[in-house]
């Protein structure tokens, strides 16, 4: 029996494994996503959420895939919810530090995500989705409930935006 079933199951030390393999991913996504001191409270929030739908999933996918699914949903409801972005603030870089990824160049990254800080709410959501996420527009088109042309044109506008403000 593998984590999955015996965390869908109740096992609270197999959902644990499962946690502890999946949060960076969720925690990196959530900062893009929610921005500024909820970030924390943001991934929380999506494990639980998880831990409640547990028993929904079929196994028709990766548990990974099925995961950011259910993350991004509750991420963008939160951000809804929430009505509008909070810029973020140096201490998240230095709490998400240990979860993230090794960079080699720091510098470039900062600045990429103060430009990506700039963006409109629509255009950042598509950016993150598609150029950051790997989402397709009719996907991201379903989870922000817009047509997959206004996907297509907000995508275009941010990375317009962006190349303005990294030259």
């Amino acid at each position: 029996m593998d984590d999955v079933s015996r965390a869908a199951a109740g096992d609270a030390e197999a959902f644990e494994r499962l946690y502890r393999r999946h949060v960076a991913k969720v925690h990196a996504l959530a900062r893009w996503l929610v921005g500024g001191n909820d970030v924390d409270d943001a991934v929380q929030e999506v494990f639980i959420r998880v831990w409640q739908k547990l028993g929904t999933f079929a196994g028709q996918s990766a548990f990974g895939t099925w995961l950011h699914r259910v993350a991004v949903n509750a991420l963008l409801r939160r951000r809804e919810t929430a009505g509008k972005l909070r810029a973020r603030q140096i201490e998240d870089e230095i709490a998400v530090g240990a979860a993230m990824a090794p960079v080699r160049h720091p510098e470039l990254q900062m600045a990429i995500e103060r430009a990506v800080d700039t963006l409109p709410a629509g255009a950042r959501e598509v950016f993150v989705l598609h150029d950051m996420e790997g989402y397709k527009h009719d996907e991201i088109a379903d989870l922000l409930g817009i047509d997959p042309g206004t996907s297509r044109s907000q995508l275009h506008r941010a990375r317009m935006l962006l190349r303005r403000v990294l030259a």
